[in-house]
């Protein structure tokens, strides 16, 4: 690309004072994109410039600001001043590469007391203020909990002297066969009540296994039986009163029939 015209109308704007022409000149300095200035004069302008942008509000250059006094780029390496600019940064600003930077610093002690609960509390801020910072922060707590359990250790050996200390080392593998011995003992201990359960979940599926053949064949049984017709019943219509009537007809009538 075209960065040596694009770096000089940059210049041109960020002595205007735009504060994205100062960053973006900053930006094509810091990585040496130009072939108008040498390496180390790049460093030294690049300085200038994200000190303007950082001083009109803009994070990333604040925090790049500290990068540089940092590792001496452009300048001599000064922990404390990039401990500040980092601090502007995550207090006045809300950056999570700045509290990073600071629980980094606390962790190591460069250019502030050496303190790992402030280092812990930094990396736990960085790591709610933004989600990409999660899996940096959690590499950056495992290495800060080997670190303090180290720590714990060396205070452990002042603490039980020399002369215990020896023996210890002597006979470490004693040591170290009984504790497997004792974690194998809970193990054991723990899984036993889940043994005992399983173990009457499998004596009872025999006998539910046992029923269901005996269900299974009393059902076909049961079925194969005919069912019982209902009882019909056949009840007598009664007589009309006409029927009876003509068959109680007197010996009268039936004698005058026949005379006719």
């Amino acid at each position: 690309g075209f960065y040596d015209e694009a770096l000089m109308k940059y210049l041109l704007l960020a002595e205007l004072g735009f504060e994205v022409a100062q960053s973006n000149a900053a930006y094509i300095l810091d990585r040496k994109e130009s072939e108008i200035y040498n390496a180390e004069e790049m460093w030294k302008r690049a300085l200038v410039y994200w000190s303007r942008s950082a001083a009109q509000g803009y994070s990333a250059a604040r925090v790049r600001l500290g990068d540089y006094y940092y590792y001496g780029m452009g300048t001599t390496i000064d922990y404390e001043t990039a401990a500040s600019h980092y601090r502007i940064a995550s207090e006045q600003q809300n950056n999570a590469q700045a509290m990073f930077n600071l629980g980094y610093m606390h962790e190591l002690g460069l250019g502030m007391k050496q303190d790992i609960h402030l280092a812990k509390r930094f990396y736990d801020l960085a790591a709610e203020t933004s989600a990409d910072a999660k899996v940096p922060v959690y590499l950056a707590l495992t290495k800060l909990a080997v670190l303090f359990a180290w720590k714990n250790a060396e205070e452990f050996k002042l603490v039980i002297g020399p002369d215990t200390m020896d023996s210890l080392e002597l006979y470490w593998d004693l040591y170290l066969i009984f504790i497997l011995a004792l974690v194998l003992g809970l193990m054991l201990l723990l899984r036993r009540p889940n043994s005992q359960r399983n173990r009457q979940q499998q004596q009872q599926q025999p006998r539910r296994n046992r029923l269901a053949p005996a269900q299974a064949a009393a059902r076909p049984a049961a079925a194969a039986r005919p069912a019982a017709a209902p009882p019909t019943t056949v009840a007598a219509a009664p007589a009309s009163p006409t029927a009876v009537a003509a068959a109680t007809a007197s010996p009268t009538t039936v004698a005058a029939s026949t005379a006719s």
